[in-house]
């Protein structure tokens, strides 16, 4: 397959300033598309079941308008004590999410798929971090919300940078994973796909 050509050869189904900054590590041309799905979780639906739906849903809503590409779709939540942890949107929620993350072990569901009509590929895989959190006092905690204001993040923290401080460990097979798009994985389906990476 010849990849040199068309950005649309290549698209990521997210509008996610995260995943497209990690999807440009590969330095190949790729387009990005918001596949504009609903989210509401199904009755019964496990947070595993959830995001492996989700993000095959996002790259095959793509590929039936693009067929000739290869699409990406990924999906994140976080899951904590059993129950899923949304985007907190406002400094409030996240101070509340973090207070209660202090101490604590949260988990986060991450699943890329890969989907093309022209070529009939469908993979998907989902990657699980387990991230524990330091015991966290007040001050430590607004003293980040102010500087970094991660309020678009699952869980409120930016991994890729000061986030970091926050955590005594993190348990994962694929470090990217936890900022939103499991490269390891991504790089092998890529290539079953048919795109040339090292």
């Amino acid at each position: 397959m010849n990849t040199e050509s068309l950005p649309e050869k290549l698209i990521l189904a997210s509008s996610s300033k995260y995943r497209r900054k990690l999807l440009q590590r590969f330095g190949i041309p790729f387009g990005c598309q918001s596949p504009e799905i609903d989210e509401t979780v199904l009755p019964g639906e496990s947070p595993a079941e959830l995001v492996a739906r989700l993000a095959t849903r996002k790259a095959k809503v793509v590929s039936k308008k693009k067929p000739r590409a290869i699409v990406i779709g990924s999906d994140q939540i976080a899951v904590f004590n059993g129950r899923i942890i949304g985007k907190p949107g406002n400094y409030e929620a996240a101070l509340e999410q973090l207070a209660g993350f202090s101490g604590q072990v949260v988990e986060f569901l991450t699943t890329v798929s890969v989907q093309s009509h022209q070529i009939q590929f469908s993979e998907q895989h989902t990657d699980s971090t387990k991230v524990r959190f330091r015991t966290l006092q007040r001050d430590e905690i607004e003293r980040y919300l102010q500087k970094e204001k991660p309020f678009d993040c699952a869980g409120a923290f930016k991994a890729e940078s000061l986030g970091i401080a926050l955590f005594d460990s993190i348990i994962s097979e694929d470090p990217t994973a936890l900022v939103g798009l499991p490269l390891i994985r991504t790089a092998a389906m890529l290539r079953r796909a048919g795109l040339k990476l090292p």
